[in-house]
């Protein structure tokens, strides 16, 4: 027999806190994701009071473009790598190099990557 929504929910309804703690982790490890709490505006809010500024970034090199040896030494210098590590993302891209960063940081790996002739996206 195959629960509803509405069944799901009532069981939930009926765990106390530390079971539903649990479920969330359980739930968490079984589909690789992470619940967030959602951001809900008050009387008034529109969408930008509502949306929360991103404070994480992942670097993406989209493409290496011609100066591909500029490329691996600028991915060597951002991302701590190997030659033969930074050789593989470079030839692989698209590929992160690195999650995570801060907006400051981001922004400066960014340039560095593109003022090597690089394509880079901000994630």
């Amino acid at each position: 027999m195959a629960l509803n929504k509405e069944d799901i929910i009532n069981a939930v309804a009926e765990m106390s806190v530390m079971e539903v703690a649990e479920l969330i982790e359980a739930m968490e490890e079984k589909f690789g994701v992470t619940a967030a709490a959602a951001v809900v505006a008050g009387p008034g809010g529109g969408e930008a009071e509502a949306a929360e500024e991103q404070t994480e970034f992942d670097l993406v090199l989209t493409s290496a473009g011609d100066k591909k040896v500029n490329v691996i030494k600028a991915v060597r210098e951002i991302t701590g790598l190997g030659l033969k590590e930074a050789k593989g993302a470079v030839d692989g891209a698209p590929a992160t190099l690195k999650e995570g960063m801060s907006k400051d940081d981001a922004e400066e790996a960014k340039k560095k990557l593109e003022e090597a002739g690089a394509t880079v996206e901000l994630k």
